[in-house]
């Protein structure tokens, strides 16, 4: 069995996921209190108790998706659990290097709230969705972004076949909607996120990022790491601090990571983390092989019972 662990990004969130795990293993508690110490954000109380709307904004999104995520690898490791290759989808690409041991626990974690902070904070005036466009390709999904007149709009995360998200401003929207649809679409989603991420509006939330990257230790990590920005594992002649702060403006490669992956023998893809939207773009690139999802107690000591 040849096993890689999927991270989620933003979009994910929901409120009081991960409650069941938190109240159930003493690790994982003590997990939460260690990023309040470290951060001062009451995650717990972030994740458990406030709104959709509170729990959406991107600065608090992106350390709640990343603590449960980590709480869960917590109770595999101690389960002798782990994985030769990780990726993750934005935001889960940190969770990914955190595990690989790229970055130290708290500096990830300082990484993470910074990241977030700024991409919140670094959004340029105006009104900015994502959507999700399915049922068209890559190439008919750019050429339909080119075609947008009207406002900004570009592709943000290739997440499977027949599935690509865009970044823009609202008019810019509205006409891709209309204009994708006309060319095939079968549907085009608004998505629970508030910025134009992954394209150049976020230039200076990434020249910041860069600076704060700078502070801190990054080592090639210790396991197989898969990067978003080209679909390749990262390693010693990467420059790991800038392709980290490219990161936000440049579109995510996540069919190409799982194409990799499976090119490279991996049969095994377990999602970690809220939701069940990376194994989902899994089996729309090979139903040959195993798909585990945990986001609950339930689904762990299920995932436990069937990796061991």
């Amino acid at each position: 069995m040849s096993i890689a662990f999927l991270f989620p990004g933003q979009g994910a969130q929901a409120p009081g996921m991960g409650k069941d795990l938190y109240d159930k293993y003493d690790e994982i508690k003590k997990l939460y209190e260690d990023v309040k110490n470290i951060t001062g954000i009451d995650v717990a109380k972030l994740t458990f108790e406030s709104s959709e709307e509170e729990l959406s904004q991107t600065k608090n999104t992106q350390i709640a998706i990343l603590v449960m995520s980590l709480g869960i690898l917590k109770i595999l490791e101690k389960n002798g659990i782990k994985a030769n290759t990780a990726a993750g989808l934005s935001l889960g690409e940190y969770t990914a290097l955190i595990y690989g041991k790229a970055f130290n626990f708290e500096d990830g974690i300082k990484a993470v709230k910074k990241r977030g902070e700024l991409m919140q904070e670094y959004v340029p005036e105006g009104k900015w969705l994502m959507a999700a466009i399915l049922g068209l390709d890559d190439d008919k999904v750019e050429e339909v972004c080119k075609s947008v007149t009207s406002g900004f709009v570009t592709p943000a995360n290739y997440n499977c076949v027949g599935q690509i998200v865009v970044s823009g401003d609202e008019k810019g929207i509205a006409e891709l909607e209309e204009k994708a649809k006309e060319a095939g679409a079968r549907k085009v989603a608004i998505l629970k996120t508030s910025g134009p991420f992954h394209t150049e509006k976020l230039e200076q939330a990434s020249k910041l990022l860069r600076e704060e990257l700078e502070k801190i230790e990054v080592k090639v990590p210790e396991i197989e790491v898969v990067k978003n920005i080209d679909a390749k594992p990262y390693t010693s002649n990467d420059n790991i601090k800038e392709i980290l702060a490219n990161h936000v403006t440049h579109p995510v490669r996540f069919s190409k990571s799982i194409e990799y992956m499976l090119q490279n023998g991996v049969d095994t893809f377990v999602e970690i983390g809220p939701g069940k939207t990376l194994t989902g773009f899994v089996k729309r690139i090979s139903r040959d092989v195993k798909l585990i999802n945990i986001n609950n107690v339930e689904s762990l000591e299920t995932a436990i019972a069937e990796l061991k």
